[in-house]
């Protein structure tokens, strides 16, 4: 199985539109098609888990908080990737994102919350 991203709805939408362009093939769910509008972070957690993708957020606020309570629940996460600075270099973050994507298997990242770009 390969890794599978989620966007959440801070994401901002031209890390998912620049993905696609640097590699057609990965599977990244924006938050609209995903229906994330308004809901908690709990909630997009649990949507994400549910379909085996690791949700990727710039929100370093709220997000480490919640993510460690859903761990605590005992609930399972493919991972979370959170996008420090909110404006990082596009290209990073991208090449970051691919980079995972091409040299990982979801296994690596489950249960874990770490910021990118390295």
């Amino acid at each position: 199985m390969s890794i599978r991203y989620q966007a959440d709805n801070d994401l901002n939408q031209l890390i998912v539109a620049a993905t696609f362009r640097k590699q057609p093939g990965i599977d990244f769910k924006t938050a609209q098609k995903a229906q994330l509008d308004n809901l908690d972070d709990v909630t997009v957690l649990r949507r994400a888990a549910a379909e085996g993708r690791i949700l990727v957020s710039h929100d370093k606020t709220t997000m480490p908080r919640h993510f460690a309570s859903f761990l605590r629940e005992g609930y399972d996460s493919p991972g979370v990737l959170l996008v420090i600075p909110q404006n990082a270099m596009l290209r990073s973050v991208v090449e970051t994102l691919v980079l995972i994507w091409a040299d990982n298997t979801p296994e690596d990242w489950r249960n874990a919350i770490t910021i990118i770009p390295f």
